[in-house]
């Protein structure tokens, strides 16, 4: 399946379809390249610490800060295609 991941939208469209759990680190970069992909640079202020769910999406997402989105897609693409082979 991973092999039939071509474009951006096909890499976001199977995220759902992981039948194992790739963990929150990876789903935190996950969600920072897709910010930064349909986004660009994170914006507004960081959450404070009674909101870690908040703090640490805000996080992965500034960590990608200055990518460009071709890049961030391309990224995002990778990942997404690892995760899916590593299922096999």
């Amino acid at each position: 399946m991973a092999e039939q991941i071509k474009t951006f939208e096909d890499a976001v469209a199977a995220v759902p379809t992981l039948t194992k759990d790739p963990g929150n680190d990876t789903k935190l970069a996950l969600y920072g390249l897709y910010k930064q992909a349909t986004e660009g640079d994170v914006t507004g202020k960081r959450p404070g610490f009674t909101n870690p769910v908040g703090r640490a999406k805000y996080d992965a997402w500034a960590a990608v800060e200055g990518t460009s989105a071709a890049d961030a897609e391309a990224d995002y693409i990778a990942k997404v295609r690892a995760l899916l082979a590593a299922e096999k």
